[in-house]
């Protein structure tokens, strides 16, 4: 297998909810799984980027939100074994029973550093034992596992983490140029890369529940734009409605996963979901739609891994939005020059759009990337395009793509620290 079709493979993960509830969850369920008796105590510290992305998002089969309540329910009812699906089978007596531990002083969730590297440390305390699960870097990613303060798993030495940033290293994806990453979705085997259908299907399977969810508003107004239809002439509104009812249903937290990319459900609907809508209105083969989506990933990925996978900007518009105006571009038989001029057009429109957590807003979010990228493609594909002087486009494309990143990691971190002291204003107003 290709090393890109491996990497966008292993990239590429089912996520219920919000990912960071799902995470947070995930943590506290594994810490339980080393401990005896009833738990009476549980304290998840994390990075900014993971404490600001599950602030106010909505947690799957419950009306409620946040990372104290995801805590609970990794307690309560979370399976460790489905990962980033942990809270699947939460019950309504779940919900009460995770209620009750908020009440009662139990659950404490708590902000530990500015840094866009994700870390999460779940600590969960019974009348026997202590146990504390770390993680860092990648969701599900467990580095270190104490019982009773005694290690019985660990993969790297001890550090000043998660204040210290990572040192700078290259990433595989950045030996790439963007005419390679284009040259290889055009004619890596079809069977290779016959895998990324599962995403389509993972979420349709999601903007269906969206649809028919009498807690979604979003998503009606966009049927409604869409002349009542799914699948209408007009590609764009199409592209719309299928991305962000899709992003609306899994923020608000609806019992259906979406396929996630670089550690983002919402990333993996708008690198996958317009493209579907153009593949509809167009006709499109799905040979057609599989290989733009491979691009599609790929570009989103190149951008990702310099930004950090939670930063202080929307990831999920800048990146993602950019790799699915590339392969928009793909699709309508573009050029790798009218790429670039894409990339160019939406590095200087969108770059810097915030990220304050997974929450409503992204639903917004989505809708605007969805429009900067239909309109840097026609004027790019026309000729019409920011040119390389100004503002932070590079020489090239990939200069443009790293710049795009470093606006977010290191640029952005002040206003990281901004958004969760502002985070922290609310909660104080709040309680």
């Amino acid at each position: 297998m290709h090393e890109l079709s491996q990497m966008i493979k292993d990239d590429m993960k089912p996520a219920l909810g919000v990912t960071e509830p799902g995470a947070i969850a995930f943590a506290v369920a594994k810490a339980k799984s080393y401990t005896k008796g009833t738990v009476e105590k549980v304290t998840v510290s994390m990075n900014s980027g993971m404490y600001k992305n599950a602030f106010t998002c909505g947690i799957p089969g419950t009306t409620e939100v946040g990372s104290a309540f995801a805590a609970a329910l990794g307690a309560v009812a979370a399976d460790p074994d489905k990962g980033l699906e942990s809270l699947a089978d939460v019950k309504d007596a779940d919900v009460q029973e995770a209620r009750k531990m908020l009440e009662e002083g139990k659950i404490t969730a708590r902000l530990e550093g500015i840094t866009s590297r994700i870390f999460i440390k779940a600590e969960v305390e019974t009348a026997e034992d202590t146990a504390c699960v770390t993680i860092r870097d990648s969701h599900t990613n467990i580095t270190e596992i104490t019982v009773n303060g005694k290690e019985v798993f660990g993969t790297e030495p001890k550090d000043s983490y998660p204040v210290q940033e990572e040192e700078e290293t290259v990433h595989p994806i950045h030996r790439y140029t963007l005419k390679e990453l284009y040259e290889y979705a055009d004619s890596v085997p079809i069977e290779e890369i016959s895998f990324i259908e599962e995403a389509y299907q993972t979420n349709l399977a999601l903007f269906h529940e969206g649809l028919e969810s009498p807690r979604t508003t979003f998503a009606r107004r966009l049927l409604n734009m869409n002349d009542g239809k799914e699948i209408s002439k007009d590609e764009q509104a199409t592209a719309s409605l299928l991305c962000n009812a899709a992003i609306e249903a899994r923020v608000i937290g609806l019992d259906k996963p979406a396929m996630s990319i670089t550690g983002s459900g919402a990333h993996g609907i708008i690198a996958t979901m317009p493209l579907y809508g153009a593949y509809k209105v167009n006709g499109y083969t799905k040979e057609q739609l599989l290989r733009a989506t491979a691009l599609s990933y790929l570009v989103c990925m190149y951008i990702k891994e310099y930004s950090g996978k939670l930063s202080a900007f929307c990831g999920c518009a800048i990146a993602a939005g950019s790799g699915m105006a590339c392969a928009l571009v793909y699709l309508r038989g573009g050029t790798v020059e009218m790429m670039a001029h894409t990339l160019n057009n939406m590095a200087s429109s969108i770059t810097g759009m915030i990220c304050d957590g997974g929450n409503q807003g992204c639903t917004m979010k989505g809708i605007a990337a969805v429009d900067a990228a239909y309109k840097s493609v026609d004027f790019a594909m026309q000729g019409i395009y920011i040119d390389d002087v100004h503002g932070i486009n590079g020489k090239t494309p990939e200069e443009t793509m790293r710049n795009m990143g470093l606006i977010a990691s290191p640029g952005m971190t002040g206003t990281e620290k901004t958004i969760v002291e502002i985070f922290e204003g609310k909660r104080r107003f709040f309680s």
